[in-house]
This record gives structure tokens, C-alpha cells and sequence, in this order.
């Protein structure tokens, strides 16, 4: 059964640009620049680029489109031994969808709180508020150190203690927040109707989730550049301090932040150009389109950096004491800073608009690739009419009910626990080492090389075939191996340390999805008929059925030639042979 195809060829360069594109550009990657050697940090970062992230975007969009198949009948198709892959990428994904979308309802709150006369974070007169409590943004503020060290201020306790009422750890569940609750409920069915109608519900709604966050944006980095101490800000987002390369946690880090903001080994992408036409030029695609990720996290940090330096130059303090990244950032550094400007809830409108939306097509193509990836194991059943709108409704029923935790009073810290341990930069690092050695070995470099050629009618360059081969795998292995080696406990504030149940349940997330390619892998050789030789290579056989190349074509016209050749000569000597 047809699965459909994007309406245009926009649809699809906007799908992927809104997946990739997503909150880590804003509230990750100019925190990791500022914190690992600023404009040396570019360094590692665009060796990542070149030896994992392109290759692997360039070959999880050629495998989509070749196979017309989703995140794990794709690799059925290509190398049954390592369908691991795809199962433990939608584990990932579906761990994702359950903790990102709680970062949308936080922003959904917010966005209805801006609109208020006076914004509830920069104020310390409210219920929630305790008497260490101190208002940044009031303009006959002194401030001296001993003042901030013993005060709280007004921007962390709306944080703490209206948003997430937050308890004494995980053992504290507490009740339940009915406001982010329902906050949370809104966007599970904004979630819904952008995609169950699938490539056509979904393809339309990317034209305004993946090009207006670009206008915010661009706002706010105006807004940002010409404010006092914005240049101080920048100056500090990208001073270099070349020492720093000779941190292993730098090349981690920076590694890490490739593979999530290129959305790669997890099958986003390979869904996505599923629902390309066969002969679309997805080489030049995967290029620019990681171009435009790479550039967007550098002017992110432009937006982000000129703020924290008028917010450091108005209170007196170094910019590293108001430094902050992920929710951090968006929930406490960044609302603290508009509530200093003119206009305060204009800002705050058009910054948690562009957070809403930067995740929001994040969070639906993921869900659309899980859906999709599983409708195209059953598809006699799951792809008749009607069928998938159901089927859509229940998976986000389950995540929704999967999550009611994290907006208890002890929520983030098991969102926190989701984050570090569920979506770990090391559970995708070894996804991409076997997922390049099966296509680069098993399948054949060559092969995909042939492929791509035959459906963009273009050769890659030869950087592509060694990095398949050789450095993607190689880069990965270390830094995997370093990564364990690293590995520092989660603690929450820097001061919160979990009980050792809830490490073990964190490495447990983690395990899920990392053994399940050995664990497939294994299962299917022991499972297969025939001796053990002949399992093996059944498993790693590609499907016959696959569409075939030109130059398979070709050969195949060959052989075919060579052999009516040979059994004519053959005749013609059996005729000769008969004769006398």
C-alpha cells in the first residue's frame, strides 16, 4: 500500500528543517560555545560536522528514499542482521516524546502569563514568593555579592515554586500541577491534528512551524544587538581559548550536540524521505540543509549571549554568573533579562512563541516517524482508512499517560532522569557506530554510492565513502568509549543527589535501547534455519525486491548477453559435434 508523498519538494526541505532545528540550537549549543573555549569550541564542533554529522544525514535520507520504508522496515530491507538499529532509534524517539512535549506545556504557561500586566517573575510580591526574595529587574536595586548569594531571585522562585512547585527529590511525587496539566493537554492536541492526517496534514503545517520561528528569531537578535553590554555578551559567547581543546569533555560535548541537532541514527530522518519522490537530489538536500542547522545555533548564540550581557552589565556581575543552558535558560536567564527591558511582555510573547515553536515540529515529526515506523510494520492493518488517525490517538494517549508523573511536585526530577539518561548522547553514538558499519560494510559504501548516483544523478564526493567506512565508526567508538569512561551521576541544582533506585531506573532507560542491537542481532541468528554460515548470510543480504540501479541494470543486461552468448556458441559446437 502507497504511503504517499510530500506535495512539493518545499514540504519535505521544511519537515527535516523543522526536526533538526530545534530548542538545543537556542539553549544548548551558545552555553556549550561559551562554556567549552568559545571560538575553539568550533574546532571540534566542525570536525563532528564533517567526520559524523553529514555523512550520517546524507545516508539515513538515501536509505529513506531508496527504500520508500520507514525507521525500521528500512533496515529489514537493507541488512536484516542490524534491524536492532531501527527498533532501538523509535525506543529513543518514543522516550523523547514523552519527556520533550513537558518543555512545551513549561513555555505554553509562560506565553499565557506575558500577557499579563505585570510579568510574575519580575515582581516579588506574589503568594509564592519568600522574603530571600529579590526583584533584579526594580531600577533602585544595590546590589553587592553577599546580597545575591543569600537571596533567591524573583525569576527562579516563579520558576520553582509556581511553575513546578517543586518538592524535596523524587521520593516526593506530591500532587499533581493542574495548570501545566492542562497546558500539557493542549499541545498533545495541537500534536495530533498536525499530523493524523499524515504527509498532507503534516506537510502543510510545516510552512508556518519551520519558517516563523526564524522571524522571532530575528527579532529578538535585533532586539538583543542593540542593547547595553550586548557586545560584552558576545565578546564572551565567542572568545577563544585554545587550551581548551586539549579537554576530552570539549570533543564529548561537542559530539553529543552534532548527533541531536543533526537528528541523526534515530530514523527521523529516514522516515522523512520516505516520502520523497524516487529521483529527488537528496545529496544537495542533506548539504544545505545542514548548512542551515549549523548556522542557525551559531546566530542563536548571537540572540541569546547579547541579552545575558545587558542582563550582566545591569546587575554589576560577571556574564558567567547569569550563564545558564537548557531549561535554565529559557525559564530563568532569558525571562529575567526581558523583564530589565522597555516593553517587557512583548519580548516575553515573541521569545515563548519561538520556543513553542522550535519544539513543536521537533516533537511532531518525531511522533510522525515512531507512528510511521510501526504502521509500516503492520501495514495491512494499520493503513486502512481511518486506521491511522485512531492509532495516532492511542500512541499519544499512552506517552500522555506515560508522563502524568513529571507534572507531579517531584516531575523534574524525573524529567531530568529522562533527559540524561533516556536520550543520552552515548545511546545515539553507538547507534551511529553499528549503523555505519552495517550499511558500510555489510550493505557496501560502493552500493550506497551507486545508489545515491543513480537517484540524484550525481556522484557524492569521495569524503562520504571513507567516512562510512573508516572515521564515522572510529569517531564514534571513542567517543562512546570515552563517554562511559567520563560519566559523572546525574544531580539536580547541583546540589540534589538521586537515591540509587532512580540511578539504576536512569541506566535501565539507557540499556533499553542499547542492547537491543546485540540483542536483535543475535536473536534472528539463533532464530534463522540452515547452518550458522548460511543464517549469517541470509541476515545480511539486502531484499531482491529492492528497486534496482542503472549500473545493476546494466550488469545485468551483461551477464544475461554473456550468457545467451555462451549457450548459442554451446548450441552451435552440440550442432557441429551432431554433424559429424
Amino acid at each position: 500500500m502507497e504511503t504517499g508523498h510530500w506535495g512539493s519538494k518545499a514540504e519535505f526541505l521544511l519537515a527535516v528543517a523543522g526536526n533538526v532545528i530545534g530548542l538545543g540550537n537556542v539553549w544548548r549549543f551558545p552555553y556549550l560555545c561559551y562554556k567549552y573555549g568559545g571560538g575553539a569550541f568550533l574546532i571540534p564542533y566542525l570536525v563532528f560536522v564533517v567526520t559524523c554529522g553529514v555523512p550520517l544525514f546524507l545516508l539515513e535520507t538515501a536509505m529513506g528514499q531508496y527504500t520508500q520504508e520507514g525507521g525500521i522496515t528500512c533496515w529489514h530491507r537493507l541488512c536484516p542482521l542490524a534491524e536492532g538499529i531501527g527498533y532501538a532509534g523509535q525506543l529513543i524517539l518514543l522516550y523523547s516524546c514523552m519527556y520533550y512535549i513537558v518543555i512545551l506545556a513549561w513555555a505554553l504557561f509562560y506565553l499565557i502569563f506575558s500577557f499579563s500586566s505585570q510579568l510574575p517573575w519580575a515582581s516579588c510580591d506574589n503568594t509564592w514568593n519568600t522574603d530571600d526574595c529579590v526583584n533584579l529587574a526594580a531600577k533602585n536595586l544595590t546590589l553587592n555579592r553577599t546580597t545575591l548569594i543569600n537571596s533567591t531571585p524573583a525569576a527562579t522562585e516563579f520558576w520553582e515554586r509556581r511553575v513546578l512547585s517543586l518538592s524535596g527529590g523524587i521520593e516526593e511525587i506530591g500532587k499533581i500541577n493542574w495548570e501545566i496539566l492542562l497546558c500539557l493537554i493542549a499541545m498533545w492536541v495541537i500534536c495530533y491534528f498536525c499530523i493524523w492526517k499524515g504527509v498532507k496534514s503534516t506537510g502543510k503545517v510545516v510552512y508556518f512551524t519551520a519558517t516563523f520561528p526564524y522571524v522571532m528569531l530575528l527579532v529578538l537578535l535585533i532586539r538583543g544587538m542593540t542593547l547595553p553590554g550586548a557586545l560584552q555578551g558576545i565578546v564572551f559567547y565567542l572568545y577563544p581559548e585554545p587550551a581548551r581543546l586539549f579537554d576530552p569533555q570539549v570533543w564529548l560535548e561537542a559530539g553529543a550536540q552534532i548527533l541531536f541537532s543533526y537528528s541523526v541514527s534515530v530514523g527521523t530522518l529516514t522516515v522523512l524521505a520516505s516520502y520523497n519522490k524516487y529521483n529527488n537530489n537528496c545529496y544537495r538536500d542533506s548539504l544545505w540543509l545542514c548548512v542551515l542547522n549549523s548556522c542557525t545555533s551559531l546566530v542563536a548564540g548571537f540572540a541569546v549571549f547579547s541579552v545575558l550581557g545587558f542582563m550582566a552589565q545591569e546587575q554589576g556581575i560577571p556574564i558567567a554568573e547569569v550563564a545558564e543552558s537548557g531549561p535554565g535558560l529559557a525559564f530563568i536567564a532569558y525571562p529575567q533579562a526581558v523583564a530589565m527591558m522597555p516593553l517587557p511582555q512583548l519580548w516575553a510573547v515573541c521569545f515563548f512563541i519561538m520556543i513553542i515553536l522550535l519544539g513543536l515540529d521537533t516533537q511532531f515529526v518525531s511522533m510522525e516517524a515512531v507512528t510511521t515506523s510501526v504502521m509500516d510494520l503492520c501495514p495491512m492493518i494499520l493503513r486502512r482508512e481511518g486506521r491511522r488517525e485512531i492509532f495516532i490517538l492511542l500512541f499519544c494517549l499512552i506517552c500522555f499517560l506515560g508522563q502524568f508523573i513529571m507534572v507531579t511536585e517531584g516531575g523534574m526530577y524525573v524529567f531530568q532522569l529522562f533527559d540524561y539518561y533516556a536520550c543520552n548522547g552515548a545511546c545515539v553514538l553507538f547507534l551511529s557506530v553499528f549503523e555505519t558499519l552495517a550499511m558500510g560494510w555489510i550493505f557496501g559504501a560502493e552500493r550506497i554510492f551507486d545508489i545515491i548516483e543513480d537517484m540524484t544523478k550525481s556522484r557524492p564526493n569521495y569524503i562520504f565513502m571513507l567516512c562510512w567506512k573508516y572515521l564515522t565508526p572510529l569517531v564514534s567508538v571513542v567517543s562512546f568509549v570515552c563517554s562511559m569512561v567520563e560519566y559523572t551521576p546525574l544531580t539536580f541544582n547541583r546540589w540534589y543527589v538521586y537515591p540509587d533506585w532512580a540511578y539504576a531506573l536512569g541506566w535501565l532507560l539507557a540499556l533499553s535501547s542499547i542492547l537491543l542491537v546485540p540483542g536483535w542481532a543475535l536473536g534472528q541468528l539463533f532464530a534463522g534455519k540452515g547452518s550458522l554460515k548460511q543464517r549469517w548470510h541470509h541476515l545480511c543480504s539486502p531484499d531482491p525486491e529492492l528497486p534496482l540501479t542503472n549500473k545493476q541494470r546494466a550488469e545485468m543486461k551483461e551477464t544475461t548477453f554473456i550468457a545467451e552468448m555462451e549457450d548459442l556458441v554451446r548450441a552451435n559446437i552440440d550442432e557441429d559435434e551432431n554433424r559429424h
